[in-house]
């Protein structure tokens, strides 16, 4: 049989196009993406879970508990008891074996419990809840990382792009320029060295466009793992990278007050202290009583055949209530050993929160003078790259009029290179550092 190219090409091609997608992103849109999809967001997610489900377990504990015993014994040889045999008319001093019971027997119960008091209980219900608030904040904290990783991801692959975009450019000019002037060297006008200068320079260019692609690629990869999405889709960014910039040029960051207890690492460190302090509790909650009350009920079956679900079948019901305390005497010692080690594990978590505090008051200094220090280089390079190209425009007219030589017109071209990729620099390190200062003041989980 024959199948047409029309309808094979109409199987296939859904195919082919639901296995590779495209995603077209701004910066906000791949962050709201990342938030959603990224692996360690989605971990985070379930922990928090988990720590959720934990909680509940810990409250149940101390809720009634009912259980139920079915017993069934069959003596494969019934044990052997002696009794006097005087009872049975026999010789006094002498026994007599009997057997007691029946050959099997059956037995259902259930027993109703309930704690009245424990204190290791009562500390656990609080330490349920520091531990739903540390998986939460573990949550916030990867938020936040997951967010100054997309924006680096996004905005490396922003500068790869005008990288190459650049190096193009820049290689149009500089193979003209060189066009122009071997045809001044064919005809004696300049010196071969002058040739060979623009040589130099172009290979230059064209290893900077070559390694541009190289980085693109790994950029634009490392935003895809960072995104969630798998590495074969295709990603495309459509921002501006110096409009991005622009945009977090907020000099009212560097006044912003510093609220301390929003800070997720200090909240992280605030639970550990949390944490160790509940478990100093509970090393001494364990010297206190325990009480439970309970109540059972069931009912004995017996007979030496199994013939316990017959109508006939008799059955003895019996009930019990009572109370169960248990009282801690002397453990050699262990739990004053124990209770002093979750003293010095407090002594260290209270140290570690102190120093976290004075850390990231450092790091608000640090942070806010890098930004501020990438606003002035921001536009200092700005400034610097509108003088480049005036004097490499200057320098190209002058060549061309033969008042400039091939070196001046070499050394203005590689100054406006690198005053390309000085801006290029400069623009990441407002948009990154900014990320980075919101991050302490704990704007990026608003």
């Amino acid at each position: 049989m024959k199948i047409k190219p029309s309808v094979l090409i109409s199987f296939i091609l859904p195919l082919a196009m639901t296995a590779q997608s495209s995603y077209t992103f701004t910066l906000v849109e791949a962050i709201d993406y990342a938030l959603e999809y990224n692996a360690k967001i989605l971990s985070a997610e379930k922990s928090v879970l988990a720590a959720e489900f934990e909680r509940r377990k810990t409250i149940a504990t101390g809720l009634p508990q009912i259980n139920v015993d079915l017993n069934y014994n069959n003596w494969l040889k019934q044990q052997v008891s002696l009794i006097p045999a005087e009872f049975f008319g026999g010789n006094p001093g002498e026994f007599a074996p009997v057997l007691f019971g029946t050959k099997q027997n059956m037995s259902a119960s259930a027993e109703l419990n309930q704690q009245l008091f424990n204190g290791s209980y009562l500390v656990g219900l609080q330490a349920s809840k520091v531990y739903l608030a540390i998986s939460m904040n573990a949550k916030d904290k990867v938020r936040t990382e997951v967010i100054k990783a997309v924006v680096s991801a996004y905005v490396n692959g922003l500068v790869a792009d005008e990288s190459i975009k650049i190096a193009e450019n820049n290689l149009s000019v500089i193979s003209k320029n060189l066009n122009d002037i071997r045809g001044l060297f064919k005809e004696g006008m300049v010196e071969e060295e002058s040739v060979e200068q623009l040589q130099i320079l172009e290979s230059t260019i064209q290893s900077n466009f070559n390694n541009g692609k190289r980085m693109r690629d790994l950029a634009y990869n490392m935003l895809k793992l960072v995104l969630g999405l798998d590495i074969d889709n295709d990603v495309v960014i459509i921002d501006d990278l110096e409009t991005l910039a622009l945009a977090r040029i907020d000099l009212s960051l560097l006044e912003q007050s510093f609220q301390l207890n929003e800070n997720i690492d200090f909240r992280i460190a605030k639970n550990q202290e949390e944490s160790k302090s509940l478990l100093l509790k509970l090393e001494k909650s364990k010297a206190l009583p325990r009480l439970n009350a309970f109540v059972n009920a069931g009912y004995n079956g017996f007979n030496n055949n199994f013939e316990f679900a017959n109508s006939q079948q008799k059955w003895f019901g019996f009930s019990m209530a009572g109370l169960r305390m248990s009282i801690p005497i002397f453990s050699s010692l262990g739990r004053q050993a124990s209770t002093k080690q979750a003293k010095i594990n407090l002594d260290i978590a209270q140290i570690e929160l102190k120093e976290t505090a004075q850390r990231l008051n450092f790091e608000l200094r640090s942070a806010k003078n890098d930004f501020q220090y990438a606003i002035e280089t921001f536009y200092i390079n700005q400034e610097s790259l509108k003088l480049a190209e005036r004097i490499s425009n200057k320098n190209q007219i002058k060549f061309i009029e033969g008042i400039a030589t091939s070196f001046d017109l070499r050394q203005a071209q590689q100054q406006l290179y690198e005053a390309q990729y000085n801006y290029l620099n400069a623009m990441t390190d407002v948009i990154t550092k900014k990320t980075t200062l919101d991050a302490i003041l704990n704007n990026l989980s608003k």
